[in-house]
């Protein structure tokens, strides 16, 4: 199969779809690699090491569509590639559809095949491409959100932790799938008094084994307990995801009339729509704006923070099943995996994944 490459073009974004390493993979099982020059430069993958590894490198995006069947990317076709794009393609990467009806309506009309490696599932029912891009957005919201607590970034000027006789301050995590736990991890690392919201009282129950219950609190969202909840946090994690679909505005406006100024809300959620009823989508150049005094952090590629560890990461999962496609082509592979299948969202002009299509009305 000829598998294709183009550079990411969206803001700050230098994670590209395939490593030199699964490159060799790919053309030892005779398959063509075309890679866009330079697609790799910013993380250090030169075309040199592309071509060293089997693949051909092309000037422009255009040529790499052209000569190419599958496509393999790491975020949703911007609107200047859409038009490279045909019935004759094949487009793997992370789509998110439901956070974008209109990105979603232009995306069908060209008629190609899109999987989304967001609602790719495994057997034991986890989403094993989300997974290792979620546990990075969540370690990088401590991070991002302390750094935005600094008073010059308009915080509060808290530090989160906990100094001599000085108490703990609050992060409150909404949503304990693999991002919130990452960023429930790293609180408690920071010696943070940690909040956890989850619909799951099961998945609530398995966290204070694992946790226990000091400097920790186990919440069922209502929207009395989540408004308590944010009212004197110092940081706020938004990390819920329904797969498909757009996610639900856990926090409403009125919450956050009643929040402390300078506290910083940090949505990786942002991708499906947000969970924070004001969240917009930001970008690394501009990350924030206030709300009501309210510092909020809406990136739509966070891990784009960390391409190197994040596109190595990333390869792990979807190498496996970009050889199957390769190896066996979209229809039987698509056929023949279930889980693969689950990771289809647009074929023949139209949105077939039910969620999304929910989603999209």
């Amino acid at each position: 199969m000829r598998i294709g490459v183009p550079k990411e073009i969206k803001n700050n974004e230098y994670r590209v779809g395939l490593t030199p390493e699964s490159v060799k993979t790919l053309v030892s099982n005779e398959h063509e690699v075309f890679i866009q020059h330079n697609a790799g430069k910013e993380i250090g993958f030169s075309n040199t090491d592309y071509t060293d590894a089997g693949g051909k490198v092309l000037e422009t995006p255009q040529k790499i569509f052209e000569s190419s069947e599958l496509i393999i990317k790491v975020k949703e076709p911007a609107s200047s590639e859409l038009s490279f794009l045909s019935e004759k393609h094949t487009l793997f990467t992370y789509l998110h559809l439901a956070g974008d009806k209109r990105k979603g309506l232009d995306l069908t009309a060209t008629g190609v095949t899109g999987i989304a490696y967001e609602t790719v599932t495994s057997a034991e029912g986890s989403l094993p491409l989300l997974a290792p891009m979620s546990a990075i957005a969540g370690q990088l919201s401590i991070l991002v959100g302390s750094y935005h607590l600094l008073k010059h970034n308009k915080g509060k000027g808290t530090l989160i932790g906990s100094f001599g006789e000085l108490g703990p301050r609050i992060v409150t995590v909404i949503g304990a799938g693999t991002a919130g736990t990452e960023a429930i991890d790293k609180a408690i690392a920071n010696n943070a008094h940690v909040r956890v919201i989850d619909l799951s009282e099961k998945r609530l129950g398995e966290l204070e084994v694992i946790y226990g219950e000091k400097n920790i609190e186990y919440i069922v969202p209502t929207p009395n307990s989540v408004a308590d909840a944010i009212s004197n946090s110092d940081l706020v994690i938004g990390s819920v995801y329904v797969v498909g679909r757009e996610a639900p505005k856990v926090v409403k406006e009125e919450m956050i009339l009643a929040m402390e100024p300078g506290t910083v809300m940090v949505d990786i959620s942002i991708d499906q729509g947000g969970c924070f009823e004001t969240s917009r989508p930001t970008s690394h150049d501009d990350p924030t704006f206030l709300t009501h005094g309210i510092v909020q952090y809406c990136v739509t590629n966070m891990p784009g923070a960390v391409p190197l560890t994040a596109t190595h990461a990333l390869n792990q999962a979807t190498l496996p099943y970009i050889l199957d496609i390769a190896n066996k082509g979209t229809e039987r592979a698509l056929e023949e995996d279930k889980h693969l299948f689950n990771g289809l969202n647009v074929q023949s002009g139209k949105v077939v994944h039910e969620a999304v299509i929910e989603s999209l009305k």
